[in-house]
């Protein structure tokens, strides 16, 4: 698949009035606009109380620590010196070179107290979790003690998608963030939009250790489970006796869970969930949870079908409609990549690349949204290569213009940052009036490095199979 490139970009910021100037920038984005809605990072970790388990000289080492804001866990594994970790930093550091003995883990696991089926525990009060690591006998060789934070700010990253009432699904890494970003999410939704949320706290995890839950789920309600296993059941329990109006569910990870949230939103109970994996695609490939995003199977189709979308006669299609509406690929803490699931899916399975959107916060907590633009009937040509330019088509200069400014347009809307079907609409119109005409064309393109040829004249044809293809750069998020 060959990439577009467009010559230039714009910048639209809501906080500084309707102002729309070109940016010279390293990505072809074609139109990055700010949220409207930004805070400070406000963090809450309460990390006094989980170094009460470690050793003395370890708790002394790690309270004055000048990177201690930034420490994820400590590793204590029997006859090896114990290490902490720290937030984007590979690895890991040795506290001391003398190594853990059986009775400091034995000292820890009696503050600690019992663990649960899932070889989790919590510190009261505290959002910490400490996970143990057994023997063949059963007795405790490691433990993995968790720094949980209650962070506020997260939530501007997707303000704009709760208004829509749909469910969403966050995808990622563990360590991202997945489960800092539900606590906030549980927090505004019944705190600011005065909705019924009960947040399903398979290890205590969402709200804290103990029967009171934290304070950073706001007014949220928590339903805590017995066992793992039986997290679908608590989660049907929670839609019939309870009433709510939304259900917050974490780590997404089994056939029956995945079954309990289609049964959830079918009953018109918006469902916030979280599942391991890296990017939509994973989902898809997974037989346990792709049920989440509607299910695959594959159909034999007939000749004249197959000719038209020139593919093979069996194929991969979308059994049902999606579980969730988003989803939300969690790259990094900043760094989020929205899914509209079903039009990605099945775009996805076709074999092209979906509509997408980044959303990225920077050091200044200002939160950004772009769109970058693919298609294929594009051949694109580098001014700094010794090759000849070809001189662009009419039709190519009015698609690149319109394209730029029907994305400008649709994202003024506050809401309608993700109405794909209206960007379409504007620039397949735009063409259609021919309302830009080449010699505007010729104003942005002129001083652009890069030169585009056009190998057909495909009209508006072309310009809607250009946006359906919009997809982001791996360039642009780690690798």
């Amino acid at each position: 698949m060959a990439r577009v490139c467009l010559p230039w970009s714009f910048t639209f910021s809501y906080q500084n009035g309707e102002s729309l100037s070109p940016l010279r920038r390293r990505y072809p984005t074609v139109v990055s606009f700010s949220l409207p809605k930004s805070s400070t990072m406000i963090i809450d970790d309460n990390l006094g109380k989980l170094l009460q388990i470690l050793p003395g000289d370890l708790r002394h080492r790690l309270l004055n620590d000048s990177r201690k804001n930034q420490l994820v866990e400590v590793i204590m594994d029997l006859g090896r010196p114990p290490e902490a970790r720290y937030l984007g930093e590979p690895g890991g550091q040795y506290l001391r070179n003398i190594e853990v003995s059986m009775e400091e883990l034995e000292d820890a696991q009696e503050l600690v107290g019992e663990f649960g089926d899932d070889n989790r525990a919590g510190i009261e009060g505290t959002l910490h979790r400490i996970s143990a690591i057994r023997n063949r006998k059963g007795f405790v060789v490691g433990l993995t003690c968790r720094v949980g934070r209650a962070v506020s700010g997260h939530i501007d990253m997707l303000y704009d998608l709760l208004h829509y009432g749909k469910s969403i699904l966050f995808v990622g890494r563990p360590g991202v963030g997945k489960t800092t970003v539900l606590r906030e999410i549980a927090r505004v939704l019944s705190d600011e939009f005065q909705k019924r949320v009960v947040i399903i706290d398979t290890s205590n995890e969402i709200g804290g250790d103990g029967d009171i839950p934290h304070s950073a789920i706001g007014g949220a309600r928590r339903m805590q489970v017995p066992k793992p296993s039986l997290q679908h059941k608590v989660m049907i329990e929670a839609v019939e006796n309870h009433m709510p109006q939304v259900i917050i569910v974490d780590e997404i990870g089994t056939e029956a869970e995945a079954l309990a949230c289609r049964t959830i939103a079918e009953r018109g109970v918006m469902l916030i969930g979280t599942a391991h994996g890296e990017q939509l695609q994973n989902i898809i490939k997974n037989p346990t949870l792709s049920d989440l995003i509607g299910g695959i199977e594959t159909v034999t189709i007939g000749d004249e079908e197959a000719r038209v979308r020139r593919c093979q006669k069996s194929i991969l299609e979308r059994k049902a409609p999606p579980t969730f509406y988003f989803l939300i690929e969690m790259r990094k803490r900043d760094y989020w990549i929205a899914h509209q699931t079903e039009k990605s899916v099945d775009t996805l399975l076709r074999g092209k690349n979906p509509v997408v959107e980044v959303r990225k916060r920077d050091e200044e907590m200002k939160v950004s949204s772009y769109l970058i633009f693919f298609n294929n009937n594009f051949k694109f040509y580098n001014a700094n290569k010794k090759t000849k330019k070809r001189k662009m088509s009419s039709t190519s200069k009015a698609w690149l213009v319109a394209a730029s400014i029907g994305v400008v347009e649709a994202s003024k809307d506050q809401l309608g940052i993700c109405r794909w079907n209206y960007i379409i609409r504007s620039v397949n119109q735009r063409i259609r009036n021919n309302i830009r005409s080449t010699s505007q064309a010729n104003k942005f393109s002129s001083s652009s490095t890069t030169v585009f040829a056009s190998g057909k004249d495909n009209k508006a044809k072309q310009a809607e199979e250009s946006l359906r293809t919009v997809m982001y750069l791996s360039c642009w998020g780690p690798n």
